[in-house]
C-alpha cells in the first residue's frame, strides 16, 4: 500500500513519527557546521553542550553557532511551519491545490508595510512591527469587502483577494518609485526577496508568538478541515458552522503568513509545494498531512537557507532559491501524479 510506511491503523507508524522529529534535528545540525567557515559536527556538538547545559559561552565556535546560525536555523523552521500550515489550510478552505497563503492579499499589504517603514528609516524591530499591522489590516479589508454572502463567501473572499492584493501591489509600486535609488531602493528589493540575514533571538521572539498560535490553533482543528474541503452541502450536514469555522482558520493563516513576511520578507512556494509533498506521502487527511508538512518545510528552509549563504560571495535571496528549485520540483511532481493529485 501506498501509505503503510506513513500511516497504519489510522495512525502515523513509529517509523513516521521518528522520521518526522529526526529529519529536521538532523539537518539542522549539520546545516550548523556549513558556511564561510565549515565546523566538524563534534565543535557544534561541543559548543551547544557548553552553552545550553553548562552555560558556558567562552567556546571560540560560540558566535557563529550561537550568535549567526542558529537564529538562522530557528527563523527557518518557525516561518517555514508557520507558512506551510497556511497553505495546507488556504487549499483546503479553496478546495484549489494551487491556493497559497498570500491568496487574501497578506503578503501584498504586509509588503506595503515594510516598504514604508524602510523609507521612513525605521529599525528592524519596527519594520517588522509595522509590516505586520499592514499585512492584518489588507486581510481586513478583504473581509469587508467580500462582505457576508453565504452561498458564494468563498468566491467573494477570492476576488476580494485578488483586488486588495493588485490595490497593494501598486501601493508599493509607487512607494518605490518615490525611493532614493542609490540607497532606499536596493534595500526595498533585496527585503522584497525574501532573507533571514538579520535574523535574531530579539527579532523571533516579537514575531513568532503570533506564528505559534496559529500553528496550534489549525493543528488542533486540523480534521475540520477535512470537512470544508467537501462540497457545501456535505460540509452543512456535519453540523459545523461553516462562516465561523473558515474565518478562524482564514484569521490565523493569515497572522501566520502576516507574521512571517514581516520577519523575513517573501519567501515563495513554500506554501504550495511542500503541502503537495506531504499529500503525496500521507494521502489528503489533515490529520497527517499538517504535522509532515511541518517537518519537511522545516528541513526544505534549513537547507535552502544554508545554500544561500554558502554557495555563493554575496548571499543570495530566499525567494530565488525556492523558485529555482521548487518549480523544476513541482513540474516533476505534478508529471509524476498527474492522475492521482487532488
Amino acid at each position: 500500500m501506498k501509505n503503510t510506511i506513513w500511516i497504519r491503523n489510522n495512525h502515523f507508524t513509529p517509523l513516521a513519527m521518528i522520521m518526522m522529529i529526526v529529519l529536521p534535528l538532523a539537518t539542522a545540525l549539520i546545516c550548523l557546521c556549513i558556511g564561510r567557515m565549515n565546523l566538524s559536527v563534534g565543535d557544534v556538538a561541543d559548543t551547544l553542550i557548553r552553552v545550553f547545559l553548562r552555560g558556558d559561552r567562552s567556546s571560540q565556535n560560540y558566535s557563529i553557532v550561537v550568535n549567526l546560525r542558529l537564529p538562522r536555523i530557528l527563523m527557518a523552521v518557525i516561518v517555514v511551519a508557520g507558512l506551510t500550515c497556511a497553505g495546507d489550510t488556504f487549499q483546503s478552505l479553496f478546495s484549489n491545490p494551487l491556493a497559497t497563503p498570500d491568496i487574501l492579499g497578506v503578503t501584498s499589504g504586509t509588503c506595503v508595510g515594510a516598504i514604508l517603514a524602510i523609507l521612513l528609516s525605521k529599525g528592524i524591530l519596527e519594520t517588522q512591527i509595522i509590516a505586520l499591522i499592514f499585512g492584518l489590516v489588507s486581510v481586513w479589508v478583504t473581509i469587508r469587502l467580500a462582505g457576508n454572502k453565504d452561498g458564494q463567501s468563498i468566491v467573494f473572499l477570492v476576488l476580494s483577494g485578488v483586488i486588495i492584493s493588485s490595490l497593494f501591489n501598486a501601493i508599493g509600486s509607487l512607494l518605490k518609485y518615490t525611493a532614493d535609488p542609490s540607497d532606499k531602493l536596493p534595500e526595498i528589493t533585496y527585503w522584497l526577496m525574501g532573507s533571514f540575514t538579520s535574523a535574531s533571538y530579539q527579532k523571533i521572539m516579537i514575531g513568532s508568538p503570533l506564528i505559534f498560535a496559529g500553528i496550534i490553533m489549525i493543528y488542533l482543528l486540523r480534521w475540520k478541515l477535512n470537512i470544508l474541503s467537501l462540497s457545501e452541502d456535505e460540509a452543512r450536514a456535519s453540523g459545523i458552522d461553516l462562516k465561523k469555522t473558515r474565518l478562524a482558520f482564514i484569521l490565523a493563516a493569515t497572522v501566520i503568513t502576516a507574521s512571517s513576511v514581516s520577519m523575513c520578507g517573501q519567501v515563495g512556494w513554500i506554501g504550495l509545494l511542500i503541502p503537495h509533498c506531504a499529500r503525496m506521502l500521507t494521502g489528503s487527511n489533515n490529520r497527517f498531512v499538517i504535522p509532515v508538512s511541518i517537518s519537511l518545510g522545516a528541513s526544505f528552509m534549513i537547507v535552502i537557507d544554508t545554500l544561500s549563504r554558502s554557495i555563493s560571495v554575496i548571499e543570495l535571496p530566499l525567494f530565488v532559491l525556492t523558485a529555482i528549485i521548487g518549480a523544476p520540483v513541482f513540474i516533476s511532481l505534478l508529471k509524476k501524479n498527474r492522475g492521482t493529485l487532488k
